[in-house]
């Protein structure tokens, strides 16, 4: 687990709402920068679990849109985005002055060596990966990294408990990868991670075992085909159970 930084000025002043031991992020403005939306929405319900307020941004064009009008006070960013790396906008974000920058947590679900180390490397805070194992262990993650005048005061109990993302946001991600497989393989090395990280995120094993061998092939220069198409077959049986009747 990567060492927390010295907790940051993030030049918020006196917020509007005191956090509570049940509601810790209350009056923080979470930005999440993420592509699937199904891993969005697992956050999404983690910040109303405890308080936060949510932004998604699902591309580095679209952070920085919103960054340019705003300034949140926690940002969560995925290191594989569609349109380059998420470790591009955590330089961005801590060039110059730290004052008011916010809390950045890197995340990703995708296997690599060295993830955790280049997102640190980058200026990130701590590194998050998927699938997140539950409430209290998203809320540690911030809360470690706030000065402690915006930490709530009492004693809280650390919540084991999960989320339950909507399998409707799973069969979109899914069927947006479906879709890029059958375009070319020039997006496999955005493909192969996003999906590694979804099959952990919705705890699919069958799903992870062949993006894994998708991911062994590409590496090894092997023939793509039979990979890409168990990972199509899959991908559509998953769908196909999850279409509304």
């Amino acid at each position: 687990m990567p060492t927390p930084h010295t907790p940051i000025d993030l030049g918020l002043g006196p917020l509007p709402f005191q956090a509570t031991p049940n509601r810790p992020l209350l009056g923080l403005t979470v930005l999440v920068v993420e592509d699937s939306r199904f891993a969005s929405e697992a956050i999404r319900l983690l910040c109303i679990r405890s308080g936060a307020r949510i932004r998604r941004a699902d591309s580095l064009q679209a952070a920085h849109r919103h960054l340019r009008v705003y300034r949140p006070s926690v940002a969560i960013i995925d290191l594989g985005l569609p349109d380059g790396s998420g470790l591009d906008l955590i330089k961005a974000l801590t060039q110059g002055d730290e004052t008011g920058r916010p809390i950045i947590i890197a995340t990703s679900g995708a296997d690599g060596e060295g993830l955790v180390e280049a997102a640190l490397t980058a200026g990130a805070d701590d590194f998050l990966a998927k699938p997140i194992e539950g409430v209290g262990q998203f809320q540690e993650m911030i809360l470690k990294h706030l000065p402690e005048e915006l930490r709530p005061r009492g004693l809280r109990s650390i919540s084991n408990e999960g989320v339950d993302p909507d399998d409707f946001a799973l069969a979109e991600d899914l069927a947006h990868i479906e879709e890029l497989l059958t375009k070319d393989t020039k997006t496999l090395g955005y493909i192969t991670p996003f999906l590694q990280g979804l099959a952990r995120l919705s705890g699919d094993r069958e799903l992870r075992g062949a993006a894994d061998v998708l991911n062994a092939v590409q590496k090894s220069g092997g023939d793509l085909d039979d990979a890409i198409r168990d990972v199509r077959r899959i991908i559509k049986a998953r769908v196909s159970v999850m279409e509304p009747v």
